[in-house]
């Protein structure tokens, strides 16, 4: 099986998969150096963009959200489950590869659009650290291209990458530390919304895109639906998805 390897992990069994909970897996994590490295450089900045947001640290929850025209990656926060997230700080995302739309099949060099979650914690990672993005999830199965559709999509340090999420060392620092001290806390799903842009103005560029890929601009007005509701409330949708593909929020 051809794989991507700038995606890849050094071992795949360090890639933690979401059993564990609270103090013990922040212990787990921590029995790595280069999590008890990023600790150390990490955990200062987050307490003061936390502060400056309004926030307390650790955070109750946390969400990512990645712009990929605009090559930047989101952290939101809260302290109280009921409430708004509010915007902690944005990452550039410093590399790139593909166009904007959604990712259908193994090997296209796409980032995956729609609504993931982190499903894995890799602290031996290729590019420093990284996270496990969920793709393929259930849209991606029904409106995927047949055959294979990859995987081994990540958020991860450095700055090189077919189809994932680079953002750097130290981005990579605070964003894992903050994910495991959410988890930690009790987050059992950290979100990740993965855009093509900044979907609450002149759709026109992403008209100009689409207009020779059929489905594609019904696709991203799907998308600007979830976008819309989070941008309004501040808060997370429940998402599922119907059986043409269709992302459902409520």
């Amino acid at each position: 099986m051809r794989r991507n390897w700038r995606c890849l992990v050094v071992l795949v069994a360090a890639v933690f998969p979401l059993f564990s909970a609270g103090a013990s897996f922040r212990q787990e994590q921590e029995r790595y150096p280069r999590v008890r490295a990023a600790r150390i450089q990490a955990q200062p900045r987050l307490e003061a963009d936390f502060k400056g947001a309004g926030l307390s640290y650790p955070a109750e929850e946390i969400l990512l959200r990645v712009f990929k025209l605009e090559n930047e990656m989101e952290l939101w926060a809260r302290n109280d489950r009921d409430g708004p997230f509010v915007l902690v700080k944005a990452y550039p995302v410093c590399a790139s590869s593909g166009t904007v739309g959604p990712k259908r099949r193994e090997g296209d060099l796409q980032v995956p659009e729609g609504f993931y979650h982190i499903s894995g914690f890799n602290p031996w990672s290729r590019f420093h650290l990284s996270l496990r993005v969920d793709y393929p999830n259930a849209a991606d199965r029904i409106l995927g291209a047949g055959g294979r559709l990859g995987g081994d999509i990540f958020i991860h340090g450095s700055c090189v990458t077919i189809g994932c999420v680079p953002i750097r060392d130290g981005p990579i620092a605070e964003v894992y530390v903050a994910a495991v001290d959410a988890r930690a806390a009790g987050q059992e799903r950290i979100p990740v919304h993965i855009f093509p842009c900044r979907l609450d103005g002149d759709l026109l560029r992403l008209e100009r895109q689409a207009w020779r890929r059929p489905g594609l601009m019904a696709f991203w007005l799907n998308l600007k639906e979830g976008f819309d509701l989070f941008q309004k409330t501040r808060r997370l949708s429940r998402v599922a998805v119907d059986r043409s593909g269709r992302y459902l929020f409520r």
